[in-house]
Order: structure tokens, then C-alpha cells, then sequence
């Protein structure tokens, strides 16, 4: 007697998705599918909806190219799939900042606009905070809203961007404290949340 059939070798395994696809390489789509809806929301957040559909495109596009380097011990491609993401939102970080301090000096959000039909206070009360992701360094920017709006963990985040836990975590609290300082908060006085792990 046989029991139901076996479920295919690492359908939720991204590793074994990539290592498939150097074969038979329709098989990618299959971390398409899977993670582009979250790459692209991320990179809605961060550059707007004109540029989230070409760079997530070239996202995915970058990962097809160098899937043979990729890291088969890793079984989640998101980290990955963010630091390629966050690579290209680099290129386009001078767009990021004035976008940013656009919304801090006029309250109007090109972003949120693009994606919300009409915009009310609540849009112009972040130009505060969106004045000071501004100013932040691009590093700490990035961990920060890799954290925040990517909600990967201090783990995820270090993979993303090829650098130690210890660095995503002093860029982080950094981050946090010039932005508590920004927005009138005194810093000393507001615990820093815990990891997500």
C-alpha cells in the first residue's frame, strides 16, 4: 500500500529553487512569485511607485544573472533578493533624499500621492520624520528601513547588506537615536525596541 505522493523536493526551499533553476531556468520564476510583491512594496516605500516596478524588474533580473553565486546554505532568498534591491535603490539614493527633504519642507509626499488618491494630515505630519531620514548617513537609513518597513530581522538585514549582525545593530541604534533627536524626543529617555528575531 502507497501512500499519498511525496511533495517535490524544496518547494519552499529557495536554495533548492535557485540550485534547480541552474538547470532547467524557468524554475526562478518560481522566487518571483514568492518575493517580488514584498520587493516591490519595499521599494514603493522607498522611491515611489514610477521606480518600484523597474527596479524590482532588475532585482530579479540581477538574481537570474548571478544565481550560481548564491549562497545554497541560505533557504530564504529574501535577504538576498533586499540586498540586490537595496543595491539599486542606492543608485537612485540622490532621488530617495530629495524626495525626502521635499516632504519635509513642503508636507507634500510624492510617494505616498502615487499610491494613496488623496493625501491628508497624516502625510503632512510625517515631513518631520521624513526630514530626518534625510539626513540620516545612506547606511543607517537602509538598516533602519529594512527593519522597519521590510520587517526582516537584525539577521535577515546583516545577510541583506554582507555586513556583521554587530554593524546592522550599532547602524540601527544610531538611526534610531538621531531620529528620536529629530523629532524633539529626548533619546536617553526612550528604550530601543527589541529584535525581531
Amino acid at each position: 500500500m502507497t501512500g499519498p505522493p511525496a511533495p517535490e523536493a524544496g518547494v519552499h526551499d529557495d536554495a533548492a529553487v535557485v540550485a534547480q533553476s541552474l538547470e532547467e531556468p524557468e524554475l526562478f520564476a518560481r522566487l518571483y512569485d514568492r518575493h517580488a510583491p514584498d520587493i516591490h512594496r519595499y521599494v514603493t516605500r522607498r522611491l515611489g511607485d514610477g521606480a518600484a516596478d523597474d527596479i524590482t524588474a532588475d532585482t530579479f533580473l540581477t538574481a537570474f544573472r548571478i544565481r550560481g553565486r548564491y549562497d545554497l546554505t541560505r533557504t530564504n532568498a529574501r535577504p538576498w533578493l533586499y540586498g540586490i534591491a537595496g543595491n539599486l535603490i542606492g543608485r537612485q539614493r540622490r532621488a530617495e533624499v530629495r524626495a525626502l527633504k521635499a516632504l519635509a519642507r513642503t508636507g507634500h509626499d510624492p510617494v505616498a500621492a502615487s499610491w494613496v488618491e488623496e493625501t491628508d494630515s497624516r502625510v503632512a505630519a510625517q515631513a518631520p520624520l521624513a526630514g530626518a531620514l534625510a539626513a540620516l548617513p545612506a547606511g543607517d537609513r537602509h538598516v533602519l528601513l529594512l527593519i522597519a518597513w521590510a520587517d526582516l530581522t537584525y539577521q535577515e538585514v546583516a545577510e541583506a547588506l554582507d555586513i556583521p549582525v554587530g554593524t546592522v545593530r550599532s547602524r540601527l541604534n544610531r538611526a534610531r537615536r538621531k531620529v528620536r533627536t529629530a523629532l524633539g524626543a529626548d533619546p536617553a529617555f526612550l528604550p530601543d525596541t527589541p529584535e525581531v528575531v
